[in-house]
């Protein structure tokens, strides 16, 4: 029930549509044998459905970016316009130009334009190394922006010292997998954004195929070499626009210099919701059209889900003006953007800036063979064959020709509009107007009256609206950081990586207004240090009270944290290299038990790469979801633990709720199964329930256990060391299957 903001299709059209299928499907038959044609619905096919990247304009920009010829680059234009007007929202409009046009040299220069272009979040798996690094190289050259996507980056990457040559992305994504999200990563990043969701597949989780996760892959990812990777379709920590803000305050303690971003889907209400966005102090926000974020989206996806970014960016310009929010936020558009057309359109509409994910890697070779998903790309840009990635022949400098040849077309269309700076393009929707040219009974009835409106008349036209020119306040300069950082830097500020042997004790009285507790003190380590932190137990802290959420955040290697007493949500969320130890305060009663109480809240460890976590009482739910390389221990878990869990070693010595290890492609999980009922609870489409009869986890688990009751002084942990080796037999191993 869902109108449509701009007309189009009515339903005399679409019941005259159904019955033009039906006839095509069960016409008379003469008798023939006369094979069906492909439509070209997938693949381009010759006399098929016509695509935008065809064989000609896809030959003629590779020509264009090779040779750097203006010629073939206007062919490729010419071709690729013809397919915007057919196929496109935007088609159906053209500029208000001015009878004679100004001076091309009075207009903002290209190296400024290009500063606006970003490349996409294609991840390190869904294409090679080489193109991955490739685009990262290009876009840092011209001061733009290359995002790394959901699969992590390698640490070397953020030590490039070469200004040529720079292969760090600037833009670190945050996704539902969480897949190398460290704090190193966070830290050395220029933006961290949030993806809520692609533009081809609102509300679905990715997938890498297994033959496409290698040992370099698995390395990034904190994965197992060969095991295909689901991303869970929500974030874990994010079910309301509380959590998000939750989210976008951990990620600034994670890196206080870094602009925080949230990626959402060009859909009905995308304004309303980018208001919230806005008020939980998102820093920039990207509109992922329809046909944009195709990567690893199912083909119903593709073809039916999401709406045009034209759709979106009107509607979220126009809303973050009317609540007097624009100005906190810059908007991006997303979505098969090829042209400077594309690129006026979009600011016309609203957009600060402009991602381009397709036309990049065109440019860089590729042929729109449609075989990414099968590891058999033929010019090594979608694959991780080692034969086929030796045949990438993409050059940082044919991505920097395609992007200049873009501003200057940009730039010409600025001098017919009389626009001198790019700045005054944006969300100047009155310079746009609509082909009278419709091309069927649909575009006939098109309605753009709302999609146009000039947000300006919304509000004081008087008041100025630059997107990003009023900062969001996080206070974090009255957080209990701030003393942690100012005790760290006493100690090791200015001193070398190899002059870590120190030590230093703190304690802290902590309420659940203290929020991601540790997080900034662990990123000022990691830009001095690097991702592997400082020396074991190097800082050592004692809390009391409750904590508030993201207790021990993304907390890195050379603290361990002790909190007496209880947390909030998302302990340990991201935990990287740390050790942190929970349990009640000394002063309970004797007849408290541990075992029967609640001591931290929902997705604990969500995504941890490295470390230890002990808790001495219940955990509540998705603990440990995503975990890819911590070490961890609880007296009990609500549903869903270890769900998506693909590294490290989880140990329960309580009950558990239901759907244990939902989707768990790695790790190991210990659990404690005294009631007998274990496996009514565990989901076991991908695991393996066994008894524990090898040495090597006999020894873990009675090691972990003890290691556990020396710093918790669990009384379950006492009881099953007690009876040992007797107890061993009660655990039950959790693997995926072999």
């Amino acid at each position: 029930n869902t109108p449509s903001r701009i007309g189009g299709a009515n339903f005399e059209i679409l019941a005259l549509e159904a019955i033009q299928r039906h006839q095509l499907a069960f016409s008379r038959r003469n008798g023939d044998n006369d094979i069906l044609r492909n439509p070209g619905f997938y693949h381009w096919r010759a006399g098929g459905e016509a695509h935008v990247n065809d064989p000609k304009s896809i030959a003629n920009l590779q020509e264009a970016v090779r040779m750097k010829s203006q010629k073939a680059y206007d062919r490729f234009l010419e071709s690729t316009l013809r397919s915007i007007r057919d196929c496109t929202l935007r088609g159906q409009f053209d500029f208000k130009f001015f009878p004679k046009a100004i001076a091309v040299e009075e207009v903002e220069p290209a190296a400024e334009i290009v500063k606006r272009f970003v490349t996409g979040a294609m991840s390190l798996g869904s294409i090679s190394i080489e193109t991955h690094e490739t685009l990262a190289i290009s876009m840092n050259r011209i001061g733009g922006k290359s995002n790394t996507g959901e699969g992590g980056e390698t640490a070397e990457r953020w030590k490039s010292t070469d200004p040529l040559n720079n292969k760090r992305s600037a833009i670190k994504q945050v996704a539902s997998g969480r897949f190398g999200v460290t704090i190193g990563y966070l830290a050395n990043s220029d933006e961290i954004q949030i993806k809520m969701a692609q533009g081809a597949k609102p509300g679905e989780g990715g997938e890498l195929p297994g033959h496409k996760v290698t040992e370099e892959i698995a390395a990034t990812r904190h994965s197992t070499p060969g095991v295909g990777l689901i991303s869970p379709p929500p974030h874990h920590d994010i079910y309301s626009i509380e959590d998000l803000a939750e989210l976008i305050y951990d990620l600034k303690c994670a890196n206080p210099t870094a602009r925080i971003s949230v990626k959402l889907v060009s859909e009905v209400g995308v304004g309303i919701v980018s208001s919230g966005v806005a008020k939980a102090k998102a820093e920039h926000i990207t509109i992922s059209g329809h046909d944009g974020g195709t990567g690893a989206s199912s083909w119903t996806g593709i073809k039916g889900a999401g709406l045009p970014w034209e759709l979106g960016i009107a509607e979220t310009h126009q809303t973050l003006v009317l609540n007097d929010l624009r100005s906190h936020v810059i908007l991006q558009a997303d979505g098969q953007l090829r042209t400077g057309f594309d690129v006026l359109v979009a600011a016309l509409l609203g957009a600060d800036e402009f991602g381009f994910s397709t036309t990049p890697l065109i440019a860089l070779g590729c042929t729109m063979m449609r075989k990414c998903h099968l590891n058999t790309c033929p010019v090594g840009i979608a694959t991780q064959d080692p034969v086929l990635r030796k045949k990438f022949a993409g050059l940082p400098e044919h991505v920097i020709n395609y992007f200049f040849f873009l501003a200057e077309e940009v730039r010409s269309f600025m001098a017919k509009l009389h626009i001198r700076k790019f700045q005054d393009l944006i969300g100047r929707a009155d310079l746009l107007k609509v082909v009278k040219n419709p091309k069927n009974q649909k575009s006939l009835h098109l309605d753009f009256t709302s999609l146009l409106q000039c947000a300006k008349s919304l509000r004081d036209p008087t008041l100025p609206i630059v997107g990003g020119s009023i900062s969001h306040d996080f206070e974090l300069d009255k957080r209990l950081d701030v003393k942690l950082i100012e005790k760290y830097n006493e100690i090791w500020g200015g001193h070398s990586a190899s002059d870590k042997q120190k030590n230093l004790f703190l304690t802290f009285d902590i309420t659940n207004q203290d929020r991601t507790f540790g997080t900034t003190l662990s990123y000022h380590i990691a830009k001095q240090f690097g991702d592997s932190g400082l020396p074991e137990n190097s800082i050592n802290i004692l809390v009391k009270g409750s904590a508030g959420q993201s207790f021990c955040s993304f907390l890195i290697k050379g603290i361990s944290v002790r909190l007496e007493g209880d947390a909030n949500d998302y302990v340990a969320k991201g935990l990287s290299g740390a050790e942190v130890i929970l349990y009640p305060p000394k002063d309970m009663p004797p007849h408290f038990r541990s075992e029967l109480n609640v001591i931290a809240g929902n997705a604990c460890l969500y995504g941890a790469t490295s470390g230890k976590a002990f808790f001495r009482g219940i955990v509540a739910e998705r603990f440990a979801v995503r975990n890819s390389g911590a070490y961890a221990i609880n007296e009990g878990v609500g549903d869903h633990g270890c769900e998506y869990m693909t590294g490290g070693k989880v140990v329960v010595l309580g009950l558990t709720g239901r759907n244990f290890a939902a989707g768990m492609s790695g790790g190991i999980a210990f659990v404690l199964n005294k009631s007998g009922n274990f496996e009514t609870q565990c989901n076991k489409d991908t695991v393996d329930l066994m008894q524990v009869t090898e040495k090597e986890d006999m020894e873990f688990l009675q090691s972990f256990i003890a290691e556990f009751w020396e710093k918790t002084e669990s009384e379950v942990a006492k009881s099953v060391l007690d009876s040992w080796p007797s107890s061993v037999k009660m655990f039950i191993k959790v693997i995926i299957f072999v």
